[in-house]
């Protein structure tokens, strides 16, 4: 485990967006009987998520989260010298979506833009790499924008997966100034864990055809999907999460000399209810300390850790509070984060 840490650097407001067309998951009966259906959401605890129409992507969902952060925060796009977007949706293959945001969001030539491509751990990893380059440079402001439209790479007739996820976009403006304090990252990989979460086809190893995008069944359970759309092992991921997460968490603390109730709020990534449960019940954390949103947003992936902020902290983030970040998905990788915020100002969600 490498942890690495930074100083003076924070974040100084969020805004977050998501599409305003709500799936009432108990009434998702379109492939599947009622009964099988509640037995899935009464264990997932996903009953509510928000699906993008066709002509939405992550970016449409992250420019509106920035346009409303720039608005309830007076800020001057000149100012903003780095935009880092990280998403599994992107908009087109090339160019990056970032730099189609930097000229949406009238941001200035000198602005420098690049993508990041990660699941669920994410906005742990853009964060640090935000840090990093706002710490050791003379960068004024950046931009950390984080999207994914979910709901577009999942079969609705997987049952393993067609209630899980759903779509959102945000977007968190970072600042240098010392009051922030330290903050401490651990991000972890291990690549031979790759087919536990997966897309098998339509990249450049086994490129898109009219073969990836037949349907066919693919297990014993009837479940329906083509190669072009997600797949997860659910209870290998489990084994994994139930395993790396709480050790990742232990060492972070140990490190800083933390203790795990000295945090104002623990925010995990939004996997499911059960597995949120699990580690929270496992590692003996207060629950009245961890906020959820899976049970309306469900799983957004990478989005789900900063969306939880803006949804469900927004009012109670004023003066000095340190958050214990933890995110693991896809991968896999998995990253855990310790992080100070001062007054941090969160907007109301904007709907598209």
């Amino acid at each position: 485990m490498a942890i690495v840490s930074f100083s003076g650097v924070g974040i100084r407001a969020m805004a977050a967006a998501v599409p305003r067309n709500i799936i009432n998951n108990y009434a998702y009966t379109q492939y599947f009987p009622a009964e099988e259906v509640k037995e899935v959401v009464d264990k997932i605890g996903v009953y509510e998520r928000r699906f993008a129409d066709e002509n939405t992507c992550s970016s449409d969902l992250c420019f509106a989260a920035a346009e409303k952060l720039f608005a309830d925060n007076y800020i001057d796009r000149s100012e903003i010298d780095l935009l880092v977007f990280i998403s599994q949706t992107p908009d087109y293959r090339m160019p990056a979506t970032s730099v189609i945001l930097q000229h949406r969001l009238g941001l200035p030539n000198s602005t420098m833009a690049f993508d990041i491509n990660l699941g669920c751990s994410g906005f742990i990893y853009g964060m640090a790499v935000v840090y990093s380059m706002m710490e050791k440079t003379g960068l004024r402001k950046a931009l950390l924008l984080d999207g994914e439209t979910r709901s577009k790479v999942y079969s609705p007739k997987d049952k393993r997966t067609a209630f899980l996820f759903g779509d959102g976009g945000v977007a968190a403006l970072i600042e240098r100034n010392e009051k922030f304090g330290e903050s401490f990252f651990s991000m972890n990989s291990d690549g031979s864990r790759e087919n536990l979460i997966k897309i098998n086809a339509g990249g450049y190893r086994i490129p898109s055809s009219p073969e990836t995008l037949k349907e066919k069944v693919v297990d014993e359970y009837g479940n329906i999907r083509n190669e072009e759309q997600g797949y997860m092992n659910g209870g290998d991921v489990f084994t994994f999460v139930n395993r790396e997460v709480p050790t990742d968490i232990k060492q972070m603390l140990e490190y800083t000399g933390r203790d795990k109730d000295s945090f104002d709020y623990i925010i995990f990534h939004q996997a499911n209810n059960f597995i949120n449960k699990h580690l929270a019940k496992k590692m003996k954390l207060d629950v009245n300390k961890i906020p959820s949103t899976i049970e309306k947003y469900g799983n957004t992936s990478s989005v789900s850790v900063p969306l939880t902020i803006v949804s469900e902290l927004k009012d109670k983030m004023q003066g000095e509070k340190e958050l214990l970040l933890s995110a693991f998905g896809v991968g896999m990788t998995w990253a855990t984060a310790i992080a100070k915020f001062i007054d941090l100002k969160i907007s109301n969600i904007v709907e598209v």
